[in-house]
């Protein structure tokens, strides 16, 4: 009774009720909304714009099926071009275009045909929330009322007419082309790595601030953000190591403002008159450093580098439980013969000259390096703009989700070598698999945020955002070692391996994924596992999808550190009413060819699944979620009608 008076509130008569009634019926028979997932982004924020611009190219392909045999393949791509980026196209057709008036007549036709197939399988109502204010009436009019109609004729051309005669085409063209944009993903999932190798990681940010509708499952480099913001020096240091591996310095200071003249000091003083070889970054296409540059960067690749390496150790130690103290190498180096030994073998090292290192206490930084970590987790702290990045991430993401009987994370579930689920331990004893390790995680990340987090819990939330990072049995990383300080200083490049976690091992095992699916209660004949973190080598032939159907890894290599190890440049799932389609794409070459010379991401769609009936909402978690409202409004109705409850507002 008191929920149902509760209820009573918004739909106060018979008659509101039952309305809700057969809206809500009506929805649960429309097409289910399309979805999309990406997977490993890493900053590559061109890339990212121009797929969401594009919709995985399915505008692509409706403009194609609209007007294919009505119009030439040149005008289809330029009608494209204009959906994706209509101010700088527009700026570009008026240049020269001789009758502007015509074109506008003819575009604006153009756009709201494809406007009307995109808004479809949608309500007015969800169509109308998603249209801009001021144009919300007209274009309402226009996708509802059609040429053909023969009374409605003159009605449609004057309002056209109107738009161009008042000087407001150029506008209504733009509020269109992203209303077209919008409605062609409902749902956009990203299944982690937003950060590093890429110089775009707050723009990507930026964009999913102003998006309708997404979600995120964090993934080991978001972590390692996550954990600089909340002020664990060892994922400061990482973070900037990795920005600086890969000479990316553009999300560090222009996009959170990261003053990195301290640490540039501080390497010039200390490693003046070492070549720093191991350091020398790895450049990307269109990243050019002169000489000093290159010099200074590598500089501070290692200076920051050993501070890292000194963190971790101290974390490490002050950790035990999570047997990681082999890692702390710097214990372990002959500083005389520029040796280390790990597992009672003697290596060679690259090089040993560590003018801030007392091999009596190597793991102490100096009073140099002390302050140095000071001001660098000042500024990371107190980054106004950061710290609303996380925030969204908090507010959008965990580690897990499950959405429309598919089960999305990162990388792994950890797992047993008979493929059982392993149970980790995560705080004072406590152990987890599965569903509940990935739960308590997702708790233990945001306890590092809350203020009123216990202090204890609290400083313990922050060390394990390094666990996360590299542990053994973090479900974000999942293997042996982080092998860093080998590929740095060892000479035997078969120290560099690290032997994956028996999630890899046996994820192209059906009974395996089931087993999983079932332990996070994911149910249903057509349920899948959907994750990326591991690029997949299609360029040798490698398939993404595993264990019949049951999984899917979706990290294609957006970031272009990948592209010659995938032989591809991403993938994007999309699932729609028809079933789940595999978007494979080539890599982007960037916006202004886009918009000057209509060239698209070239992309090759793979049919993984199709369903055996068009889906429905009524298919959909959103369907269950309908249809519980439903059943509670017939309990509203029988109230109202046998008197249990009053109308209300009824004249």
């Amino acid at each position: 009774m008191h929920y149902l008076q509760l209820l009573s509130t918004s739909f106060p008569t018979i008659a509101s009720a039952a309305t809700e009634i057969i809206n809500l019926e009506a929805i649960l028979n429309l097409p289910k909304g399309t979805e999309h997932f990406l997977a490993d982004l890493h900053g590559e924020s061109a890339a990212f714009k121009h797929v969401l611009k594009n919709a995985s190219g399915n505008i692509r392909r409706k403009v194609s099926e609209l007007f294919k045999g009505d119009i030439r393949e040149a005008e289809r791509r330029e009608l494209c071009t204009l959906i994706y980026y209509p101010e700088e196209k527009l700026e570009l057709i008026k240049a020269s275009e001789e009758d502007i008036d015509d074109w506008y007549h003819i575009t604006i036709h153009r756009l709201v045909a494809v406007c009307r197939d995109v808004s479809s399988k949608y309500t007015r109502s969800k169509v109308r929330k998603s249209l801009p204010e001021e144009f919300a009436y007209i274009i309402e009019e226009l996708l509802h009322e059609r040429t053909d109609d023969i009374d409605k004729a003159a009605y449609v051309s004057v309002i056209v007419d109107s738009i161009i005669s008042t000087g407001r085409a150029d506008d209504f063209i733009v509020a269109l082309c992203n209303v077209i944009q919008r409605l062609a993903i409902d749902q956009l999932h990203i299944l982690g790595d937003i950060y590093d190798r890429g110089s775009g990681a707050h723009i990507i940010l930026d964009t999913l601030r102003q998006y309708h509708s997404w979600d995120i499952q964090w993934g080991n480099h978001d972590m390692l953000w996550m954990g600089a913001a909340a002020g664990n020096n060892a994922c400061i240091c990482n973070v900037l190591r990795l920005s600086l591996r890969y000479a990316n310095l553009a999300t560090l200071e222009e996009g959170y403002g990261i003053n990195l003249v301290p640490l540039a000091t501080f390497a010039m003083d200390t490693y003046g008159d070492d070549p720093c070889e191991e350091f020398i970054p790895r450049l990307l296409t269109g990243n050019t450093l002169d000489e000093k540059t290159l010099r200074l960067t590598a500089q501070m690749h290692k200076a920051i580098s050993v501070i890292q390496f000194k963190k971790e150790a101290q974390i490490f130690h002050r950790r035990p439980e999570w047997q990681m103290e082999d890692r702390c190498l710097l214990e372990h180096i002959d500083y005389q013969r520029g040796t280390c030994t790990i597992d009672g073998v003697e290596y060679d090292m690259t090089s040993c000259h560590f003018p801030t290192i007392d091999p009596q206490h190597p793991n102490e930084l100096t009073p140099e390096e002390h302050q140095l970590m000071e001001k660098l987790h000042h500024s990371f702290r107190v980054c106004e703009k950061l710290n609303k990045h996380i925030k969204m991430l908090l507010s959008h993401g965990c580690m897990y989700s499950i959405f429309n009987q598919n089960l999305l994370f990162h990388a792994s579930c950890p797992l047993n070598e008979d493929g059982s689920l392993k149970e980790v331990e995560l705080y004072k004893g406590e152990r987890y698999s599965g569903h509940e390790l990935m739960h308590n995680i997702g708790m233990m990340v945001r306890a590092a945020f809350e203020s009123d987090t216990d202090k204890e819990l609290r400083l313990f939330a922050r060390d394990y955002f390094l666990y996360l990072w590299c542990g053994k049995d973090s479900p974000l990383f999942d293997k042996s070692k982080m092998a860093t300080f080998e590929r740095y200083f060892l000479t035997d490049k078969a120290t560099y391996k690290e032997e994956k976690g028996y999630y890899f091992q046996l994820r192209d095992n059906e009974q395996v994924c089931d087993r999983i699916l079932d332990a996070f209660g994911v149910k249903g004949d057509n349920r899948h596992i959907i994750n990326g973190h591991v690029p997949v080598h299609a360029s040798k032939g490698e398939n993404p999808i595993k264990a019949n159907g049951k999984l899917m890894v979706i990290d294609g290599g957006f970031s272009e550190a990948y592209h010659k190890e995938t032989g591809i440049a991403g993938y994007t799932l999309v699932y729609h009413s028809r079933g789940f389609q595999l978007v494979q794409h080539e890599p982007f070459t960037s916006a202004v060819d886009a918009i000057q010379r209509g060239i698209d991401i070239k992309s090759t769609t793979q049919l993984v699944e199709l369903s055996a009936h068009r889906m429905l909402v009524a298919d959909t978690d959103k369907g269950a979620e309908l249809r519980s409202q439903i059943a509670d409004l017939r309990e509203l109705l029988y109230a109202y009608r046998h008197g249990i409850l009053k109308e209300k507002n009824k004249i």
